[in-house]
């Protein structure tokens, strides 16, 4: 072990005294689950089931939600494995709590103290380890290194900003990386740094091109489609507090002229503010959560519930991407709107997006702008042609279409790192 890493694990076992209440805060505004906070102690709220068990983390919503299809494909495969999923957030404990097949286990992710990530591994014992893109945590790692766990690392993403920051300790960065078992890069520069930074890169793969459309519920949609007749309908998807109200005033021109402008944010948690903030702006607001009725005077839609997003992409004549009009957010995946056939605008910031929004705006199926100045205009001219939308939908559609050999890459690969079955297959 580096001296590094000895006196990080040091420190984050001192640090472990001090989690309880620092997690009791956190939970007080909104980021832990209040019911939870012993997970993330690593002590969990339900036994281990009986029989090998593969662990996924991925910290968010989006890495989390990634990995789905690779999970649906072991179960398929290996009926006799368990899964467990980690997350660190709790709106993608939410999500997931409708999204994940029958039988896979949510948790947690603990924080990484040698005590929590100790209780963790005790408990769940996995056989393998996948990490989803770049949540590396020394203790984590080092504990799975020390109990000879095989751990995964795929669509593996390293910013030049991250890639710099390992620079200061090249010695433990090159110990943790050569750890895993496989590391498969999601683009080519992030290949190009772990490299550098000591890992052996198998095949690149990019687990954000995998996945099914959002599901839509019909009958919902219907009677949506009748709620807002024939109102041209502009969806701001996964809006960060602050983009909403930036969208809402550029847009209000349009918005004034009859057009319905539907807010989905990110984190629905803050609509009471949100909805404050549109009404300062002299706009009708109606919210979801809430059932308030959406009438010909309404103006802003704000759907601050979740799950729905297939829903209001579905029901999107044109479709904004939020994280993208504030810095250091870096955007959301536009292929979830591309799957169900509909083209995006996004603002400058696509930083963790940017190979696949470089697909799509080659291909026409993505207009990127540098604010929300341009915004206004980039909606206007969509507005006066129709014509350019049907064709950019279709083009986003059909590169939603194009990634279809991925998960047959990342499953080879990871294939063999499965623990094997009673009768010592690992098929």
């Amino acid at each position: 072990m580096t001296v590094p890493l000895k006196l990080y694990r040091h420190l984050m076992g001192i640090m472990h005294g001090f989690a309880p209440g620092l997690l009791k805060k956190r939970a007080a505004r909104g980021k832990e689950d209040p019911q939870r906070l012993t997970e993330r102690l690593g002590r969990a709220g339900m036994a281990r089931p009986d029989g090998p068990l593969v662990w996924f983390h991925g910290v968010s919503v989006g890495e989390s939600v990634s990995a789905l299809p690779v999970i649906t494909r072991l179960l398929a495969a290996r009926p006799d494995i368990q899964v467990l999923v980690t997350t660190a957030t709790t709106t993608s404990a939410e999500i997931l709590a409708n999204r994940l097949p029958a039988g896979v286990i949510h948790h947690f992710v603990p924080i990484d103290t040698p005590q929590a990530v100790t209780a963790f591994l005790d408990h769940w014992r996995p056989s393998l380890a996948v990490f989803i893109e770049s949540d590396i945590w020394p203790t984590l790692l080092s504990g799975l290194s020390a109990r000879s766990i095989a751990h995964a690392l795929l669509s593996a993403r390293i910013t030049e900003k991250t890639f710099r920051g390992w620079q200061a300790f090249p010695k433990t960065m090159k110990r943790l990386l050569s750890g895993y078992s496989l590391v498969m890069a999601q683009d080519g520069p992030s290949e190009d740094r772990l490299t550098r930074m000591g890992a052996t890169v198998g095949a690149r793969a990019n687990l954000k091109t995998l996945g099914e459309a959002l599901p839509v519920n019909a009958a919902t949609l219907a009677d949506m489609r009748s709620v807002f007749g024939t109102r041209r309908v502009i969806v701001a998807a996964s809006t960060h507090y602050g983009e909403d109200s930036l969208i809402s005033k550029i847009l209000e021109p349009y918005i004034r002229e009859g057009d319905l402008l539907v807010l989905v944010p990110r984190h629905p948690i803050k609509a009471g503010e949100i909805q404050l903030d549109i009404e300062s702006l002299g706009l009708s607001v109606a919210r979801r959560a809430l059932k308030d009725p959406v009438t010909g005077t309404t103006q802003v839609y704000l759907a601050d519930t979740l799950g729905e997003l297939g829903l209001w992409f579905s029901l999107a004549d044109i479709v904004v991407m939020g994280g993208s009009f504030l810095t250091g957010i870096g955007g959301h995946n536009p292929l979830e709107a591309a799957r169900l056939g509909k083209s995006v605008i996004t603002g400058p910031d696509i930083s963790n997006w940017d190979g696949i929004f470089g697909d799509l705006i080659d291909a026409g199926a993505a207009f990127r702008v540098q604010g929300v100045q341009e915004l206004g205009f980039m909606v206007g001219q969509l507005r006066d042609h129709p014509e350019a939308i049907t064709a950019a939908d279709q083009a986003a559609l059909d590169i939603s279409r194009r990634e279809a050999g991925t998960l047959d890459t990342v499953w080879q690969a990871l294939e063999p790192l499965l623990p094997a079955d009673v009768k010592g297959n690992r098929e």
